[in-house]
């Protein structure tokens, strides 16, 4: 349970969900972790997860941030920097979810909803990348969706954003070069996570009945990706995507 020893991770959105299982499950595998929330209704629940972190003998911070704002992002990667001395792990998992057909999406709801997935993604990256370049080591995670793939209706803002991530982390592994940073992402198939609160059973049942595995997954299903693209094992393993999902998608 050392594959991430001494290494520092920055993870966004970790409060709760996918996030909250990846920031714990670096902590196991050895990483001191910077546990992000985007507002005070979250920090209670980020301040939970760094308690946690603590307990299995890590060291953590949790530093509030709206991570599609490009000041919150300068301010979670300097406390972030300041405190830990680097970054060599970054995980950009924040994310939220809102359904309506493509006629009823406010301008506005399209506009946070990207600015969340996508936009967070280029501010937190460009920010972070000139340490791992000038340290020539670093691991990028970007949280994608099998819905990237596959759509959904009802999502289209949703899926547009993901697979917008898909491409965003292939083009920036072009870029990268032979240096010895690794980007990829994650693209995690039906999991029960808050996103899933508000759905109603019966569509639940109906997304359980199309996996082949039988089973919405749960988050100890989904991190065992983000450790291994984070550590060693993953060292020639750059721009692409994982999907844990069940078998609901063939990537």
């Amino acid at each position: 349970m050392d594959r991430l020893s001494g290494k520092i991770a920055l993870i966004t959105g970790s409060s709760s969900g996918i996030g909250r299982g990846v920031a714990l499950g670096f902590a196991r595998e050895g990483a001191d972790v910077v546990v992000n929330y985007p507002s005070s209704h979250e920090r209670a629940a980020a301040d939970a997860v760094v308690a946690e972190i603590e307990s299995v003998g890590r060291r953590a911070i949790s530093v509030e941030a709206d991570v599609a704002v490009a000041d919150d992002v300068e301010r979670l990667v300097t406390t972030a920097e300041q405190t830990f001395g680097r970054i060599d792990i970054l995980v950009n998992n924040a994310g939220i979810a809102h359904t309506a057909p493509l006629e009823a999406i406010p301008i506005d709801t399209w506009d946070r909803l990207i600015a969340v997935h996508l936009r967070s993604c280029f501010l937190t990256t460009r920010l972070v990348i000139r340490g791992m370049y000038a340290r020539d080591y670093g691991r990028i995670i970007n949280t994608a969706s099998q819905l990237a793939y596959k759509g959904a209706p009802g999502l289209t803002h949703y899926t547009a954003a993901k697979g917008a991530i898909i491409s965003f982390t292939r083009s920036l592994a072009l870029e990268i070069g032979a240096r010895n940073v690794n980007v990829n992402s994650v693209a995690p198939g039906a999991t029960f996570t808050p996103i899933l609160a508000d759905v109603p059973p019966d569509l639940l049942q109906a997304v359980r009945q199309a996996i082949p595995k039988g089973r919405i997954a749960e988050v100890a299903d989904i991190v065992p990706s983000y450790i291994f693209l984070a550590s060693e094992d993953a060292r020639h393993i750059q721009g692409q995507c994982l999907s844990p999902n069940g078998g609901d998608v063939f990537l």
